[in-house]
């Protein structure tokens, strides 16, 4: 089993502007993975976290649903291909990377996923509200994308002098390792 003690990246790391490779093969390391971002996410306080968050080049995420929801549960999303979406809904969104900015994005309501489980199984599913925001969110990431890509020019001019602060800082801290 292996040891990660892991941290989540902050705007500014390369890792989070790539876009991760799809997954041919269920990594070896995946479930030992997956319940340590568990834990780092529950222990930020998230709800979602992409493996490029933590500095894995591996195109999957973990979201916690249970939080929105409590019928529904956590959940596993490896190589998520979002193949529809309908509808158009805004709301606040907050990132683990991004820490102190909150911005108001637009979304599809519902959408259509392809995907498999943390088993590695195929699956197509459709969810909406703020479970198809979280999937959204977090598969924007694996695309090396930002929620504050997602705003208009005005927005993110408010926004601007908080992202160079984090850009810098997280600059240093590479820096210094």
């Amino acid at each position: 089993m292996a040891t990660y003690n892991l941290k989540v990246f902050k705007y500014g790391s390369p890792i989070l502007r790539k876009k991760m490779p799809v997954l041919e093969e269920k990594p070896e390391e995946l479930d030992s993975l997956v319940a340590e971002m568990f834990d780092l996410m529950a222990e930020e306080e998230g709800i979602g976290l992409s493996a490029n968050q933590v500095g894995k080049k591996l195109r999957f995420f973990t979201a916690d649903f249970s939080l929105q929801d409590p019928s529904l549960k956590k959940r596993v999303f490896i190589n998520p291909e979002i193949v529809e979406r309908e509808g158009e809904t805004q709301a606040e969104e907050g990132c683990l990377s991004l820490p102190g900015i909150n911005v108001k994005v637009k979304r599809a309501d519902r959408i259509k996923v392809n995907f498999r489980d943390k088993n590695f199984e195929k699956h197509t599913e459709e969810f909406q509200g703020m479970v198809s925001r979280i999937i959204q969110h977090e598969t924007d990431h694996l695309n090396g994308k930002f929620m504050t890509d997602r705003i208009s020019p005005l927005k993110r001019h408010l926004v601007d002098s908080k992202l160079k602060e984090l850009a810098r800082n997280t600059k240093e801290e590479l820096k210094n390792r």
